[in-house]
């Protein structure tokens, strides 16, 4: 894991844990598991399940996902004509 991903997901981490601090890491992971609908054994809860739901979380479920936001258009054929260079940004 690269160094930058690792303080992404403690940065994410830190205020989603102190709403419960009397859990421990392992429960803490197993709470964003199953709140991401994540059935699978908890060793096989990937990062990116993790930083995306840590992202998301408070969120609206219709809520753009952050990062992608910065290319989010709210008209498809504004998107569309961009995409194209026909319209210049």
């Amino acid at each position: 894991m690269r160094s930058h991903r690792l303080r992404e997901l403690l940065e994410l981490l830190q205020p989603y844990w102190s709403k419960d601090p009397e859990l421990n890491l392992p429960q803490v992971l197993q709470k964003i598991a199953d709140e991401a609908g994540f059935d699978k054994p908890l060793a096989d809860l990937t990062d990116e399940v993790i930083i995306y739901h840590l992202k998301m979380s408070g969120r609206g479920k219709h809520d753009p996902i952050p990062g992608v936001q910065k290319d989010y258009e709210e008209d498809f054929k504004t998107a569309l004509l961009k995409a194209r260079g026909i319209i210049q940004e």
